[in-house]
């Protein structure tokens, strides 16, 4: 299992983060699954990217959604795309990487792009409303929602998506076969 989490960014400040008072909730820690929020609807925001193209989230129903907070400045983070990208080409989940860098927001469709993460779109969240919502003040923070946008569980650090016990966890959002 990965484990890690960045709560900064390396050199140069620090990206703001949630205050102390918006920290997890009692029994949430550190790189560890979330169940205190479940049934929480998608929020009522909007995500763009580079072009200007915008994606409403709360339009995002009707499959299950694997929402992933990341930068790509976070080690953690950049570990978990690859696996990601193989999630998201398999189809059964829709992943939606949010990217977190506040600045320099132009690199992360080519961040994509250089390491041949195709299958994941370059959402961007340049005033880390998500972030704020979700109370994430550790990336990378993943938040699996089932196809009626209600949330199942959130997980705050790096977790190995191929591994099977993250295919048992993805399950609970997935209709019986």
């Amino acid at each position: 299992m990965i484990l890690g989490g960045c709560d900064r960014q390396s050199g140069g400040s620090a990206q703001p983060q949630p205050s102390a008072s918006a920290s997890a909730p009692a029994g949430a820690s550190q790189d560890k699954l979330d169940r205190s929020r479940k049934g929480s609807r998608l929020p009522d925001l909007t995500l763009t990217d580079q072009a200007g193209k915008s994606l409403p989230m709360a339009s995002l129903t009707g499959k299950p959604l694997l929402v992933n907070l990341w930068a790509t400045w976070c080690a953690p983070c950049v570990v978990e795309l690859p696996m990601l990208d193989k999630l998201a080409g398999a189809g059964r989940i829709r992943v939606l990487t949010v990217s977190q860098d506040m600045q320099q927001t132009e690199k992360v469709a080519p961040f994509l792009a250089e390491r041949g993460l195709g299958n994941l779109e370059p959402w961007l969240d340049p005033k880390n409303d998500l972030a704020f919502h979700y109370e994430a003040g550790t990336l990378p923070t993943t938040i699996l929602y089932d196809a009626q946008g209600r949330e199942v569980w959130r997980y705050v650090g790096a977790h190995d998506w191929t591994s099977a016990e993250a295919a048992a966890l993805l399950a609970e959002a997935l209709p019986a076969k």
